[in-house]
């Protein structure tokens, strides 16, 4: 089992959203949590990788070594790949 890790800026956008979206995408995180790279797909040219969850995606860096879901982003597919 992995454990699941956020970011403040997962935090925060996480908590913009409504009740019912908040919870899909919470808990497709925590389906991945026994076996990420079922859930998860890399995204082509990065090393991180991103998680479907309806509108939403959720950009994550997996560690197998120490076994850990870092979930660094959290937006909608329109505008999450995006860099800063």
């Amino acid at each position: 089992m992995y454990d699941l890790v956020f970011d403040d800026k997962a935090i925060s956008f996480m908590n913009k959203l409504s009740k019912s979206v908040k919870s899909r995408i919470f808990s497709k995180l925590l389906l991945s949590k026994a076996n990420p790279l079922h859930y998860f797909e890399r995204l082509s040219g990065r090393k991180d990788y991103k998680l479907r969850a309806g509108n939403y995606r959720a950009i994550a860096d997996i560690d197998s070594i120490n076994r850990k879901i870092q979930v660094t982003l959290v937006g909608h597919r329109r505008n999450v790949y995006k860099r800063d």
